[in-house]
């Protein structure tokens, strides 16, 4: 039986993050992964940071290709009734976010994790958290036919939302909320200039739109589509063609085609399960919420509980105090919720819901028109949209 302090499950942003964090506090962990490290740097997730983000990156010394790479915005722009809406986040909040993809991250992460010698074991399969709840939990594993057991002081549970960290608590020791959504949103990446400096969220009678990028050479585009499309229903043209038709005319002229490389339909849900602690078991990430892509706050929900986690396992180990440990849960969740509050909101303000009734459609064009001539109003978008503090 091998032993370290931390067994950390996903190696995800979030779990490598973490191990990331904790390994330069001269913590021990390894991080057990189900898929290949090529599956995992393969994904294609988020692409927008929070500043809270990118400072804790830049503080734990991953800021080289982000400071190089990374595409700084000050703003973004509301599409709807034909007019494109400006609001200035930095004017408002005094802070910025930063396009730099979620792939980039997990490449950074992976490379310092290399280099500082720590373990990760890929295609680990058939992982188990034990005895979380006792003084002695564990993690075994299959590897290559063979079962292997690790001993650890705490486990953090960083495996999204289909993974077994959740699924290995008691169900009624677990309250859960949820709310899906009955659109889903069809996304394209092509190698295309983007048609805005900043990005464009569209309001439409069609439904949304959001023209984003990941560089200055390759967009992100999606679409509001119905949950039972599938991709081979929309056509590279088709795609182009909708997209025009949901923007306002000027954003529509700017905007390059080309063929895409990757097309998919992801479903829309808000998620929290609550607590985040049992025992010895953390739950980080998406493994404890899922949030709209709406309000851009996934992958940024996940860098502010690994904050709050690291910094009260380095507590114990540094300080002999639990007090971060036991007040996990409630800092991470009372952010979390806040985040969700505020996804829920963009997503009901810019989406057409197949039940809407002309007294919703009424509201909704009187929230963004609102939005848009309020100065308090900008101001509380901005604070949510740039993040709020960690």
């Amino acid at each position: 039986m091998k032993r370290v302090q931390v067994a950390i499950i996903g190696a995800g942003p979030s779990g490598l993050l973490l191990g990331h964090i904790l390994d330069r506090a001269g913590i021990e962990t390894i991080i057990l992964e189900n898929r290949s490290a090529d599956y995992v740097l393969a994904r294609v997730r988020a692409g927008l940071l929070e500043q809270g983000t990118t400072d804790l990156l830049r503080e734990t010394g991953l800021g080289q290709r982000l400071d190089r790479d990374g595409l700084v915005h000050h703003g973004l722009s509301l599409a709807f009734d034909g007019e494109l809406h400006r609001i200035d986040l930095t004017a408002s909040s005094g802070k910025t976010v930063t396009i730099y993809g979620q792939t980039e991250v997990t490449h950074d992460l992976m490379d310092a994790r290399a280099a500082s010698g720590a373990p990760t074991i890929y295609e680990a399969q058939n992982v188990t958290p034990h005895n979380f709840d006792g003084a002695s939990p564990r993690v075994t594993y299959v590897k290559d036919g063979v079962t292997h057991e690790i001993a650890c002081d705490f486990i953090a549970g960083c495996d999204g939302f289909h993974g077994v960290s959740r699924q290995s608590v008691p169900q009624a020791a677990l309250t859960t909320y949820e709310r899906v959504y009955p659109f889903g949103w069809l996304g394209i990446l092509a190698e295309v200039p983007p048609a805005d400096h900043e990005l464009v969220y569209a309001n439409s009678p069609r439904g949304f739109a959001l023209c984003t990028m990941r560089s200055n050479t390759r967009s992100r585009y999606y679409v509001q589509c119905p949950i039972g499309d599938k991709v081979e229903d929309w056509s590279d043209q088709r795609f182009w063609d909708e997209v025009r038709r949901r923007v306002d005319p000027q954003t529509a002229e700017k905007i390059t085609t080309g063929p895409s490389f990757e097309k998919s339909i992801a479903p829309l849900r808000s998620f929290v399960a609550e607590p985040l602690r049992f025992g010895r078991l953390f739950l980080v990430g998406d493994a404890a919420h899922i949030v709209p892509p709406t309000g851009a706050k996934g992958l940024n929900l996940a860098v502010s509980d690994v904050r709050y986690l690291s910094e009260g396992i380095i507590g114990h180990y540094a300080e002999k105090s639990d007090d971060g440990l036991d007040r996990y849960s409630d800092r991470a969740l009372n952010r979390i919720w806040k985040a969700v509050r505020f996804s829920w909101w963009m997503t009901t303000m810019l989406h057409r819901f197949p039940d809407a009734t002309p007294f919703d459609q009424k509201i909704q064009e009187a929230d963004l028109a609102y939005l848009v001539a309020s100065q308090a109003a900008m101001t509380s978008l901005s604070e949510n949209y740039v993040g709020l503090p960690h």
